[in-house]
């Protein structure tokens, strides 16, 4: 199995720039924070919906990224406190992605399918079931 990286993945409701900026005090690194509507594809969000931060990425150094975003609430988003990470896994090859999705999704719940999107050739979410939650994203 060859992985380009593993990194954490935090969701928040409404407060991901206001975390990202404290956790880049206190780690520092370069932080970058895209909205919704900076996106192709804002992933339905509307409104205010569209100022929220659609990806958060601080630089921790090693080739280790704190990636966040907000949830949606014109989209039904939930959060609750303690499953709101993922644990995100970049794979070398699309065939990797795939196995790996389809293992760690048996018995889970796929929370979005393995599928192509604006920024990833495949990208899919999904809580393990063991409420572990996952995203899985290969770039080519």
């Amino acid at each position: 199995m060859i992985m380009k990286s593993i990194n954490p993945y935090l969701t928040f409701k409404g407060r991901t720039e206001k975390a990202f900026n404290f956790y880049q005090s206190v780690f520092g690194g370069d932080l970058q924070i895209d909205r919704y509507s900076d996106l192709d594809d804002n992933m339905g969000a509307v409104g205010d919906d569209l100022n929220l931060v659609a990806n958060a990425a601080l630089s921790l150094g090693a080739g280790t990224t704190l990636f966040g975003s907000d949830i949606l609430d014109s989209t039904d988003q939930n959060l609750t406190k303690g499953t709101n990470f993922y644990i995100n896994l970049e794979t070398d090859t699309e065939k990797e992605t795939r196995r790996l999705f389809d293992r760690l999704s048996a018995e889970g719940e796929v929370q979005m399918p393995l599928e192509q999107t604006g920024w990833a050739k495949k990208f899919g979410m999904l809580r393990d079931k063991f409420g572990i939650g996952w995203m899985l994203y290969y770039t080519g």
